[in-house]
């Protein structure tokens, strides 16, 4: 039986800025409408982290009952480890998804209810990511679904359910914020290329190979760069948001340098605290009384 410490491991605490960073950036883009309410931004954070453990669990559900999971280098997964059951695994993604549902539902009758669709379709997204007959995480389109669901539909959705309306600068902060949160899982993929390949696994990293997949997620570190440029013509505050540049020259050093296996875990970390402190930084820039 999986202790407490192990189920937290499963869940995978490493990706959690991936659900933090665009619902701060979200309420920096409402606040800078003057229109940033602190309990709809609550709401928002509610879902985002029940739904990315929801995907978490699901994932280490659905991989561990195929067998992609038996050779791992990766962080713990409960299923493929033998420590959790699938049923005990299935119990605790569907309990998160349900969380993630509940608040979805609450916040969207306060702020509108055509909210409710967009948060179905971000459910079934999660469990289809590894889970049914064909999941799209097998076929290539990952990196695409996290774009848009933790970058496109999380940043401007929380700044529409506190501005109700969503300007170009949420769009630009969720480009970027959608761009780093991609890259994390492309520094997955790539670590995990050899034994995805063996299992039948077929992710965008496999299509793309070693070479292409390093590429792919060098370019992606660059968008955020591009956006802090974009965003200094609503404050040149936003320029702060370059601080962040040691950060992920320290997250990609591995990559470029052609790190592979174990070597590459520190890169999700790297990446998410990248992402999470030009969350950070940006949305105080952009909050700020002087921005």
């Amino acid at each position: 039986m999986a202790t407490p410490a192990q189920w937290i491991t499963g869940a995978r605490p490493r990706t959690l800025p991936n659900a933090v960073a665009p619902v701060v950036a979200g309420t920096g883009a409402a606040a800078f409408l003057d229109s940033a309410v602190w309990w709809k931004a609550v709401l928002a954070l509610s879902v985002s982290l029940a739904l990315i453990i929801g995907v978490n669990y699901a994932n280490d559900y659905s991989d561990g009952i195929r067998g992609t999971d038996d050779d791992r280098t990766g962080p713990l997964r409960l299923v493929g480890s033998g420590l959790a059951s699938p049923r005990a695994v299935l119990t605790a993604a569907v309990t998160a998804l349900a969380v993630a549902g509940i608040c979805g539902i609450a916040l969207a009758l306060v702020s509108n209810p055509w909210l409710i669709a967009v948060g179905a379709v971000c459910i079934a997204a999660a469990w289809f990511y590894t889970g049914g007959s064909k999941p799209y995480g097998y076929a290539g389109f990952g990196e695409v679904a996290v774009f848009v669901f933790f970058g496109l539909v999380a940043v401007c959705g929380t700044e529409y359910t506190q501005a109700l309306r969503v300007d170009v600068v949420g769009l630009a902060l969720a480009v970027a914020i959608g761009s780093l949160s991609a890259a994390v899982l492309v520094a997955n993929n790539l670590r995990d290329i050899p034994t995805d390949t063996a299992a039948g696994k077929v992710t965008l990293a496999v299509r793309l190979g070693d070479t292409g997949t390093r590429r792919l997620y060098l370019n992606l570190m660059v968008v955020p760069a591009v956006a802090t440029a974009g965003l200094a013509a609503a404050t040149p505050w936003a320029l702060a948001g370059f601080a962040v540049a040691p950060l992920a020259l320290r997250a990609a050093r591995p990559v470029y340098r052609g790190a592979t296996g174990a070597a590459l875990i520190p890169v999700l970390a790297g990446t998410g605290a990248t992402m999470l402190g030009w969350a950070i930084i940006v949305a105080v820039a952009l909050w700020a009384p002087w921005g």
